[in-house]
């Protein structure tokens, strides 16, 4: 990884690409709007290599799945999904009907779960059950009615056992065979075999979040969560090979991760590059990482208070803070999608089984919202029930504010009621 003053960093953070496949991409939601089924079936063939018959999973490819899992991946997916409950349950005891009771009118605030939902799962380079447990189950919590899953199929037109399993286990009603932006489409506008979704959530490549970007005036997205992404602010107290495998772990995802280290110690940035290099010559998935960290990554070297200027203005999906006082230092950080802190706390366990949820803000959303959780599949009803006395005591205020707005039909709807 290159090695550049945090100045150059910050030069670096500020620049904004062009999100080049736009243009690609609301092509292929146009024909997925016009052609419904048809063009799914093409584009999987297209893009995926699959000859597909239909895309809905059956019960007994489900069924076969299983047979196909060990029972330690089985408990594994069942912790993964329980840690996952606790914590959002924890959320939920928080939520209740609110009323607000006004000189006679009265407002009530309720949370209320949407009816349907699509989850995105990510397929591709590799597998991901984890990803499956993280968007079925907050949804599943707050209560959502029906749980649509797409995820690509191989060249078979299979889905791997293991997602399957997972969407299984964590209560999806119905799996697609079916990836990429056309999937994306298929949830915002529906066809014939894949129902049209109030939400669509979930993970995925350039092209996925994209679509998820173009059909924002049709269906509700959670977030632009696209290529992983993770900062670890440390100091001369860190271990360099523990920085070394959370970078490496995080940039086998694909080739555009961005995985960079900000550190006060010149020292410790240098001794990282030789654990890297020293990874790269045994690790599996080498290709993958060393085009990751070559294109993306850097070590950014200066002053603590500028690291952590420009780890907000980075606002990475995941920052690790590996530093002599790390609770302080991340008190400080204000704009990340999630905040581990400690040498102990590894990105890579939190993908997993920490309790918290591995879908998370990427390309700076971290400055406007945090991971998906059930809060996400719910939505605040509001009812509102008023009285004439209430109407008598605001008639003046009413008055003077919709003659101020030109709008006097509003002013007669009420006056008339008294």
């Amino acid at each position: 990884m290159k090695i550049i003053s945090i100045k150059t960093a910050f030069s670096l953070a500020q620049k904004t690409r062009k999100n080049q496949n736009i243009p690609a991409v609301q092509a292929i939601i146009n024909q997925v709007e016009r052609n419904g089924d048809l063009a799914l079936f093409r584009f999987e063939k297209k893009f995926n290599g699959a000859n597909l018959k239909n895309l809905l999973v059956s019960k007994k490819e489900i069924t076969d799945a299983y047979k196909l899992v060990t029972k330690d991946q089985i408990d594994a997916i069942t912790e993964a999904k329980n840690r996952l409950i606790k914590t959002e349950s924890a959320l939920k005891r928080k939520l209740g009907k609110i009323i607000i009771n006004t000189d006679g009118t009265k407002i009530t605030k309720s949370f209320e779960p949407l009816n349907i939902v699509g989850c995105y799962v990510p397929g591709g380079l590799a597998r991901y059950p984890s990803s499956t447990i993280m968007s079925i189950v907050p949804a599943k919590l707050a209560g959502v009615e029906s749980i649509i899953v797409v995820t690509p199929p191989n060249k078979q037109g299979k889905i791997d056992p293991l997602v399957l399993v997972a969407a299984d286990v964590c209560g999806a009603n119905m799996i697609f065979k079916v990836g990429g932006a056309h999937a994306i489409a298929a949830l915002a506008f529906g066809t014939k075999s894949i129902p049209k979704v109030d939400k669509i959530v979930g993970p995925g490549g350039a092209f996925v979040t994209t679509a998820k970007y173009l059909v924002t005036n049709t269906a509700s997205i959670d977030m632009l969560a696209g290529p992983t992404e993770l900062v670890i602010l440390a100091d001369d107290s860190t271990d360099p090979k523990l920085v070394a495998l959370d970078l490496v772990s995080q940039a086998e995802h694909s080739s555009d991760t961005k995985c960079q280290l900000i550190t006060t110690s010149p020292i410790l940035a240098n001794k990282v590059n030789s654990e890297i290099a020293e990874l790269l010559s045994s690790i599996p998935r080498k290709e993958l990482v060393q085009s990751s960290l070559k294109k993306n990554g850097f070590i950014a070297v200066g002053k603590l208070s500028d690291a952590i200027l420009l780890a907000n203005k980075i606002s990475p999906e995941h920052i690790q803070i590996m530093t002599k006082n790390p609770n302080k230092v991340a008190q400080k950080i204000k704009t990340a999608g999630l905040v581990l802190i400690g040498q102990n706390t590894p990105s890579a366990a939190s993908d997993y089984l920490l309790g918290t949820n591995h879908i998370l803000p990427t390309n700076q959303f971290g400055r406007s919202r945090g991971s998906l959780s059930m809060l996400d599949f719910l939505k605040i009803q509001t009812t509102i029930e008023s009285s004439k006395p209430e109407l008598q005591k605001i008639n003046k205020h009413l008055k003077t504010l919709t003659q101020s707005e030109n709008l006097p039909n509003h002013y007669n709807a009420v006056r008339k009621r008294l």
